[in-house]
């Protein structure tokens, strides 16, 4: 006998999408990702690559948001010794200045200052960018990070937004319950330190092909890296302690 299945209706439809809408809205600005762009996302864009993103990162209420993230997140100065708390007393001329940068190809990121902090018997080496800096990564990765997160995996949980180590160990819990009892523990030694540049941007070009991002992505990269009065560009690898790079519980900790 042959089953057909049941037509899918408006309603049913209308209420899928909207259920797929607040899911990403969760973790959306709404006052970067419209509607439409996130009718975009669900149902795929032309080719699977995105276009325009540069004039959402340098749109001031962008700006805005990362730097209400930078502040909220505090933190020290960097090369160019201005605070959090310094860059707050002229935060609209700050902010102005950054986007016509941004927005006329001129922004350079400064060299992100290197310190260490205690790990175990050794020490983990941290580079912390200018304010100004992290204020247009954060922007950045306002724009660029739903693009990606809806590729993960939904039993991925590290570094996600939305989801940390407590819904982890409640999906091992689930296992445990289920009957399984094997643990696997593995980790990269020296990961952040390591991650090669090209791969990277060339997974990252397999979504964006917004010239003027995926540039301001390898400058992020590729930013000088000054520990007392010795300069050099890294040739792999991204700075623990930048907003485009998770953080450590070592880094939360201090």
């Amino acid at each position: 006998m042959k089953i057909e299945a049941s037509p899918v209706s408006e309603t049913t439809r209308r209420d899928a999408d909207a259920l797929g809408s607040c899911v990403q809205r969760k973790f959306a600005s709404a006052a970067i990702w419209t509607d439409a762009m996130l009718a975009a996302l669900r149902n795929g864009v032309k080719g699977g690559k995105w276009h325009s993103l540069i004039d959402k990162v340098f749109r001031l209420d962008t700006l805005a948001l990362g730097w209400a993230q930078v502040k909220k997140n505090a933190g020290a100065a960097g090369v160019d010794r201005m605070s959090v708390k310094r860059f707050a007393q002229a935060r609209d001329r700050y902010l102005a200045e950054l986007a016509h940068a941004l927005q006329d190809g001129s922004y350079r990121p400064q060299p992100v200052r290197r310190v260490y902090i205690p790990k175990g018997k050794g020490r983990r080496p941290l580079g912390i960018p200018a304010v100004k800096d992290r204020v247009v990564q954060a922007a950045l990765k306002l724009v660029i990070e739903p693009i990606f997160e809806q590729e993960f995996e939904p039993r991925s949980y590290g570094f996600r937004p939305g989801l940390g180590c407590k819904d982890a160990l409640r999906e091992v819990d689930r296992h445990v319950k289920a009957g399984y009892c094997w643990v696997v523990d593995a980790d990269l030694q020296s990961y952040f330190d390591s991650i090669p540049h090209s791969p990277l941007l060339a997974r990252v070009a397999g979504r964006i092909s917004d010239g003027r991002v995926l540039e301001l992505i390898q400058y992020f990269l590729k930013q000088d890296i000054m520990e007392d009065m010795t300069r050099w560009t890294p040739t792999s690898g991204s700075p623990q302690g930048a907003v485009v790079t998770p953080p450590t519980t070592e880094q939360t900790a201090a």
